[in-house]
């Protein structure tokens, strides 16, 4: 194999695919990009068995072929050429090396046989359909905070994506959720995804497609069966097992009769809460509200350091109560939403309570209280 690429189209599709390789392995080719060059461009392939990522970059072939070499290094490497330089690949006649030439700088790596990396068989797709990349981004990126990472539950470990009709409409929802908390966010499904199964896409198969669906005006190719999922984005394709679990019916934890609102400044409210939390230990991160004709008062008490109070203005009516959080869930719940306002749907002091966007209506949240 002989290419000649610039540079910057190397790194970035570099970029994208070493991510996926795990830093330690005991499968040595695991720890490999596979790089194929044919036609006018280099494919490159990583993969952690559960999770495949491909990518091709154009390329001047000089001669065909194909190898795997240490992702991290090449991608190590690359990166710390200068910028605008011209890189040649080239392998050796037997195959057992590499050489990456930029310029005076030379570098020669040891490959692993080709017909050794693990290719991850799709199967059979039961459903396609298109969806803008922003679209795909908002169902993530509204949810994705809230996954549980106790990998005993492990089908909390992921997003779940299902449709659901609702108000004569169907929707393509997302829902994640730890014990503690609860994230929704949905949009109308697109065409093709009508009686699709209900899909839990695992927390490292999120993070990747997060940072690949960047481009708002991208459109993304989505398609799925009972186990694996595949995302086509421009240039790159991601396939993924799905985790093998039923999520729970959420449904039954999404309060329906909380009927005491609170209205309050998202960003004064979210700064308040940082600012008595900082008091709060580790463990305890409890923040509790008291609430009462418009105004909130915040207080964290922490018997080894002291404690905090923080006074706001609020929109609410109803009879006085106090309710305790954890600090840092409302605080994620709080950098998620784009309004001015947040909308808080409270019960009493034991029951969970709804937190709504004043500007999204296709999102909710739920937090579970804690005791002060």
């Amino acid at each position: 194999m002989r290419v000649i690429l610039e540079r910057a189209n190397l790194l970035k599709s570099l970029n994208h695919v070493h991510r996926v390789v795990e830093r330690r392995n005991t499968i040595p080719i695991l720890s490999n990009v596979m790089l194929t060059s044919d036609g006018q461009s280099l494919e490159m392939k990583a993969t952690d068995l559960d999770l495949e990522i491909t990518e091709a970059t154009p390329a001047q072939v000089e001669q065909p072929g194909g190898t795997t070499v240490p992702a991290h290094l090449l991608y190590e490497i690359v990166r710390k050429l200068p910028d605008g330089a011209e890189v040649m690949l080239r392998t050796d006649e037997d195959g057992n090396a590499m050489s990456v030439v930029a310029g005076r700088s030379s570098f020669r790596l040891q490959c692993l046989p080709q017909s050794d990396f693990p290719q991850l068989t799709a199967g059979s797709f039961t459903h396609t359909f298109r969806m803008d990349a922003a679209a795909l981004k908002k169902l993530i990126d509204k949810t994705q905070f809230a996954i549980s990472t106790e990998e005993t539950r492990y089908y909390l470990n992921g997003i779940y994506f299902h449709t659901v009709e609702t108000g004569g409409k169907l929707k393509l929802r997302s829902v994640a959720t730890d014990g503690h908390r609860l994230a929704r966010a949905e949009m109308d499904a697109p065409s093709g995804a009508e009686g699709m199964p209900g899909i839990i896409i695992p927390r490292k198969t999120v993070s990747e497609l997060q940072k690949l669906v960047d481009t708002p005006d991208v459109v993304v190719t989505v398609e799925l069966s009972d186990t694996k999922i595949r995302f086509t984005i421009g240039a790159v394709v991601l396939t993924s097992k799905l985790i093998d679990g039923t999520f729970p019916d959420y449904q039954r934890v999404i309060p329906t009769g909380n009927d005491k609102r609170l209205v309050i400044d998202r960003d004064s409210f979210a700064r308040a809460v940082d600012r008595v939390s900082t008091v709060s230990s580790e463990r305890g991160r409890a923040v509790k509200l008291s609430i009462a004709d418009g105004q909130l008062t915040l207080t964290v008490n922490n018997p080894d350091s002291g404690s905090a109070t923080d006074e706001l203005p609020a929109d609410y009516d109803a009879d006085p109560m106090e309710i305790g959080f954890n600090a840092k869930y409302l605080l994620d719940v709080a950098a998620q939403l784009s309004g001015e306002n947040a909308r808080f749907m409270l019960a009493d002091a034991g029951s969970p309570t709804l937190i709504h966007d004043t500007t999204d209506e296709d999102t909710l949240y739920v937090l579970m209280p804690m005791r002060v």
